[in-house]
C-alpha cells in the first residue's frame, strides 16, 4: 500500500536536484513531479552532455544556476560529494541538504585505483549488466528504455571523466562542516555501494536523518512516491524550525 501524500501548502522552499551519473534530468521527470504533487517547487539541473567535467568544474557549473531565495540541494548517486561540497561552503539560501543513494569518498572499496585507466576502458556497458546493478529487480522495460537513452546522450569522453571522478573524489574531510539538517535515502537492495558509504555520512554529518527504504540503486525512479514522500516530511520539519 502506498503511503499517503503530505501535502505542503506553507513552505516556498525550492528543491533543487543534481543528477547521477547520466546528468540529464528525464530520469528525474517523475520524481520532480510527485514533489510538485506536494505543492513543492523541484528541478533538476543538467550537466552538459559533450563536456568532460570533474567535480570542481560542476560545481562552477551549479553555483550560478542555484536561487537565491530558500532552497534545499537534493544530490543523487553521483552528485552527492558536488552536493557536499556546495553544502560545506554553503551558497545564500541553502535551508537543507538531501542526500540520495551516495557516498563521501570513492563508493567501491579499492576501486580508486583504477582511475588512471579509465581512459581505456569501454564506455559502453551491456544493459544487462547495468540494469542489474541498478534496477534489480525493478527494472522495467521502461526504465531500461530511460536508462539506455540518458546514457546515449552522453560522449564516452564524458562517460570516462564522470566515473574517474567518482572513483578519486573524497569529501568526507567536508562533512562536519555541513551545518544544515541532512536527509539521507538509502536503497536496502543497493548493489553499488557498499554499506560503509552511508554509514560514514550518517555518522560524521552533524544533523543527518537517515530513512532507508525497498529499492535499488536508482531509488528515485523505482520508489519514486515514497521518496518524495520522504523529502515533504523533511522540509515540513525544516519550515517548523
Amino acid at each position: 500500500m502506498l503511503e499517503r501524500t503530505v501535502t505542503v501548502k506553507t513552505i516556498m522552499t525550492e528543491v533543487v536536484i543534481l543528477p547521477g551519473l547520466d546528468g540529464t534530468a528525464r530520469l528525474l521527470d517523475s520524481f520532480c513531479l510527485y514533489l510538485g504533487k506536494q505543492g513543492l517547487h523541484a528541478r533538476a539541473i543538467a550537466y552538459p552532455p559533450d563536456r568532460p567535467y570533474g567535480y570542481a568544474e560542476l560545481e562552477q557549473f551549479v553555483r550560478p544556476q542555484l536561487p537565491s531565495s530558500p532552497f534545499v540541494l537534493m544530490g543523487e548517486s553521483f552528485s552527492g560529494p558536488l552536493a557536499i561540497k556546495m553544502a560545506a561552503d554553503p551558497p545564500n539560501g541553502l535551508k537543507g541538504l538531501v542526500l540520495s543513494t551516495t557516498f563521501a569518498r570513492s563508493p567501491v572499496v579499492g576501486l580508486s585505483r583504477l582511475a588512471p585507466f579509465m581512459r581505456f576502458a569501454p564506455t559502453r556497458v551491456p544493459m544487462s549488466l547495468l540494469s542489474w546493478v541498478l534496477l534489480g529487480p525493478w527494472a522495467t522495460p521502461e526504465l531500461r528504455q530511460e536508462l539506455d537513452t540518458a546514457l546515449r546522450t552522453l560522449t564516452p569522453e564524458v562517460i570516462r571523466a564522470r566515473v574517474t571522478a567518482a572513483l578519486r573524489v573524497d569529501v568526507s574531510g567536508l562533512l562536519p562542516s555541513v551545518r544544515v539538517p541532512v536527509l539521507q535515502l538509502v536503497a536496502l537492495q543497493d548493489r553499488l555501494l557498499t554499506p560503509s558509504a552511508p554509514r560514514a555520512l550518517s555518522t560524521a554529518l552533524a544533523d543527518c536523518r537517515t530513512v532507508r527504504r525497498p529499492g535499488p540503486h536508482l531509488l528515485l525512479q523505482t520508489a519514486t512516491q515514497v521518496c518524495a514522500r520522504d523529502v515533504g516530511v523533511f522540509l515540513q520539519a525544516l519550515g517548523q524550525k
